[in-house]
C-alpha cells in the first residue's frame, strides 16, 4: 500500500514538474529561426505564394484537430507549416505547444500505468514521450523508475584483446627448374628452400628414392608436385617455415587448418530436400562435421579450409531459383446416347383360371399390409425410404381384386365357369437421343523437381448407412400411416468428383520438360446400386518428355456400346419384313470418347555456370 501511495505522489509531482518544467523552460513565444539565402542548410528567407497558402491551409487543419483532441494529428500538420514558412513565431509556436503538450499526455498515462501495475504500457509511454522530446529529464526518470529492479546490469562487453589472424605463406616470387635424383626429404627441402622457405618434418614422412624433373615452376606448382611424388602435404607455420607430413586421414585431421562455415538454403521447403545437400556434401567433399537446422534452413559445416572453400564454391553453384513451367492442361469429353423403341405389342399372354375360385382367393386372401410387415421383417424391403414404401402401400391396395379388371371371356357353367383374360394392345414410336461435349482447361505453374497438385470439379455426398428409432419391424407401417414416422439419419461421405492432376516437372538444358503424370477423371455414372451412384474413373500415370510448347495427347478412350431388342410372337417376330410390325424394337447406343491434352511452357531456367569445375588444393595452398 506504501507502494502504491509513493507512485500515486510521485505521479501527481511528475505532472507538476512537467507543467512547470515547460513553463520555465519554453518561452512563451519562441523565437524564429533565422534565415538565409544562399546557405547550404539554412531555410531560405524568399517563400512562395504557393507555398505560404500551403502552410496556412495546414496550420488551419491543425487547428481544427487540436481542437477536437487529435493532438498527434495536429502535431504533424503544425510541422509541415514549420517547415514551408520557418521564419513565422505562429507556425512555431503552435508545433512546440502540441508537441509538449503530447509529451505531458504520454506522461500521465504511463504514470497511470504504473499505479495499476501495467509495467509494460508504462514503459512504453515514457519512451514515446522520450521521442518527442529527447531532453525531457522527467521522462527520462520515470522510464528509469518504471524498469525499477528488473533492468539488467550492465558489464563490460567481451572484447579480443589479441588476434594472431591466420598465417599467411610468403615465398619468393621466381620460376624455377628442377631435376632431383634422391631422397625424399632432400627433395622437399631443396624445392622449398630455392623459394626462400624452412620445411620442418614429421616423423611420419618416410624417406624414399624419388625421380623428379619439372622446368619453369612457381612455388605453388612446385610444391605441390613434389607432394604428389613423395606421398606427403603440407601446412603453414610461419611466413618463412612449413611442416611436412605424411599424406594420410590421420594428420590431415591433426594437422590441417578447420573451419566453419554456416549456409543458408532460403528455398529448401522440406527436411528431405536438406538432406540431400548434406548427403551430397558428405559423400562428393567426404566432410564428417555437419549440423542442420531443418526449421531455419541453416547447414554448419566444419572440414579443412581447402575442402570447406570447395564446398562454398559447390553452394554457390547451386540455383537459388528453381526453373519453373507452365503446364497446360486440356481434356475433351464426348458423349452421345441414341434410343429408338418402335413395333406393335400383340397380345401374347394369356390367363386362363376358375371363376368362383378365384373370386373366394381374392375375397379372403391375406391383407397386403401384413405381406408388407413379413417382408420388412424379413429384411426384404429397407424401411430407409419411406416415401417409397408408402407408394408401395398405395400401389398393392389398388391392384387387390385386379384379376376381374383385365379384359375377360368366360365359357362353361356352373362349377367348370371359366375365365380368361387378355394381354394390352399397345403400339410404340420414341427416339431419344443425347449428346454431352465437356472441357476442362487447367492451368498449372510448377518448380523443378517439386510435385504441384490440382483439383477442379465437386465433392459428392455418399450415403454409406442411415439410422432410424424404427428398424425392420412391422410396425413400420402403422407409423407411416398415421403420419408419426421418424426420418432416419444419415451417415455419408463425401467423394472428389472431376479432374485431379498430380505433375512433377524437370527441365533440361535444351529447354525440353520431362514430366512425371498422375491424372484422375471421375464422374457420376448412369447407375445405381441399392441407391448409391456408379461413379465412373479414369485414371492416367506415366512419364513423357516435351518440347517447351508443344502439345501431347498422353491420353485417351473411346468406347462404344449398341444394344439392340426384339419382343413378339415366336415366329412372327422372326420374319424380316414382318417384324416391323407385329414386334417391338428397340435400339440403343453409347458413344464415349476422352482425349487428354497435355502443353508445357518453360517460363524460367536455370543459370548455367560455363565454369563449373571446382578443384580442391590440398597442401596450405
Amino acid at each position: 500500500m506504501r507502494w502504491q501511495t509513493n507512485i500515486f505522489l510521485g505521479g501527481l509531482l511528475g505532472t507538476v514538474l512537467t507543467v512547470a518544467g515547460f513553463a520555465a523552460d519554453q518561452p512563451a513565444i519562441p523565437p524564429a529561426i533565422p534565415c538565409a539565402d544562399g546557405i547550404p542548410g539554412a531555410p531560405a528567407c524568399t517563400i512562395s505564394k504557393r507555398e505560404l497558402k500551403q502552410a496556412k491551409s495546414a496550420f488551419a487543419r491543425g487547428l481544427k484537430l487540436q481542437n477536437s483532441q487529435h493532438t498527434q494529428e495536429a502535431l504533424a500538420e503544425f510541422e509541415h507549416a514549420a517547415q514551408l514558412v520557418p521564419n513565422d513565431v505562429q507556425y512555431v509556436s503552435a508545433r512546440e505547444l502540441a508537441r509538449q503538450q503530447l509529451v505531458f499526455e504520454h506522461i500521465q498515462r504511463g504514470n497511470q500505468g504504473l499505479l495499476n501495475d501495467q509495467q509494460v504500457q508504462a514503459l512504453a509511454e515514457f519512451r514515446s514521450a522520450l521521442q518527442l522530446d529527447p531532453n525531457n529529464q522527467f521522462a527520462q526518470q520515470r522510464l528509469n523508475d518504471a524498469l525499477g529492479p528488473l533492468a539488467p546490469k550492465t558489464s563490460a562487453p567481451l572484447e579480443v584483446v589479441a588476434d594472431a589472424g591466420e598465417p599467411q605463406l610468403a615465398p619468393q616470387d621466381r620460376r624455377s627448374d628442377f631435376h632431383f635424383r634422391g631422397d625424399s626429404r632432400a627433395l622437399l627441402t631443396q624445392v622449398a628452400s630455392t623459394y626462400g622457405i624452412d620445411c620442418t618434418f614429421d616423423d611420419s614422412v618416410l624417406s624414399r628414392r624419388v625421380r623428379f624433373d619439372i622446368e619453369n615452376v612457381d612455388f605453388y606448382t612446385a610444391m605441390q608436385a613434389a607432394a604428389a611424388v613423395t606421398k606427403t602435404f603440407w601446412t603453414v607455420l610461419e611466413a618463412k617455415q612449413i611442416l611436412v607430413a605424411a599424406d594420410t586421414p590421420e594428420n590431415h585431421k591433426s594437422f590441417d587448418r578447420m573451419g566453419l562455415r554456416v549456409f543458408l538454403f532460403p528455398d529448401v521447403s522440406t527436411p528431405q530436400e536438406l538432406n540431400d545437400v548434406i548427403n551430397v556434401l558428405r559423400s562428393v567433399f567426404d566432410i564428417r562435421f555437419i549440423s542442420q537446422q531443418p526449421q531455419s534452413g541453416r547447414v554448419a559445416v566444419r572440414a579443412a579450409r581447402d575442402v570447406l572453400e570447395a564446398a562454398t564454391r559447390f553452394v554457390e553453384g547451386l540455383d537459388a531459383d528453381r526453373p519453373e513451367v507452365m503446364v497446360e492442361v486440356r481434356a475433351y469429353e464426348i458423349s452421345r446416347t441414341f434410343t429408338r423403341n418402335m413395333g406393335l405389342h400383340i397380345p401374347n399372354q394369356f390367363t386362363l383360371f376358375n371363376i368362383p375360385a378365384g373370386a373366394l382367393a381374392a375375397l379372403g386372401g391375406q391383407n397386403i399390409q401384413d405381406l408388407i410387415n413379413q417382408l420388412i421383417s424379413g429384411g426384404g424391403i429397407n424401411q430407409a425410404n419411406n416415401t417409397a414404401i408408402s407408394a408401395l402401400l398405395a400401389q398393392l391396395q389398388n391392384q387387390q381384386n385386379s384379376l376381374f379388371k383385365q379384359p375377360l371371356a368366360t365359357f362353361g357353367n356352373g362349377l367348370t365357369l371359366m375365365g380368361l383374360s387378355l394381354d394390352q394392345l399397345s403400339a410404340t414410336l420414341s427416339l431419344n437421343e443425347s449428346s454431352l461435349k465437356s472441357l476442362e482447361h487447367a492451368t498449372l505453374r510448377a518448380s523443378q523437381g517439386k510435385d504441384v497438385n490440382f483439383h477442379l470439379g465437386t465433392r459428392f455426398p455418399i450415403l454409406n448407412a442411415s439410422f432410424a428409432p424404427i428398424f425392420n419391424s412391422s410396425a413400420i407401417s402403422r407409423v407411416i400411416q398415421n403420419n408419426s414416422f421418424q426420418a432416419p439419419f444419415p451417415s455419408f461421405n463425401y467423394e472428389d468428383l472431376g479432374l485431379t492432376m498430380k505433375a512433377k516437372p524437370l527441365i533440361h538444358s535444351n529447354s525440353d520438360v520431362s514430366l512425371q503424370l498422375e491424372l484422375q477423371i471421375r464422374a457420376l455414372g448412369n447407375q445405381t446400386l441399392n441407391g448409391v451412384p456408379v461413379i465412373s474413373n479414369r485414371e492416367y500415370k506415366g512419364s513423357i518428355t516435351l518440347r517447351d510448347g508443344d502439345p501431347a495427347v498422353v491420353a485417351g478412350s473411346v468406347s462404344r456400346t449398341e444394344v439392340r431388342s426384339l419382343n413378339g410372337i415366336p415366329g412372327l417376330g422372326q420374319v424380316p419384313a414382318l417384324n416391323k410390325i407385329v414386334a417391338s424394337n428397340n435400339k440403343e447406343e453409347d458413344d464415349e470418347e476422352l482425349l487428354i491434352v497435355i502443353t508445357p511452357h518453360v517460363i524460367s531456367e536455370a543459370q548455367h555456370n560455363a565454369d563449373a569445375e571446382i578443384w580442391m588444393k590440398r597442401g596450405g595452398q
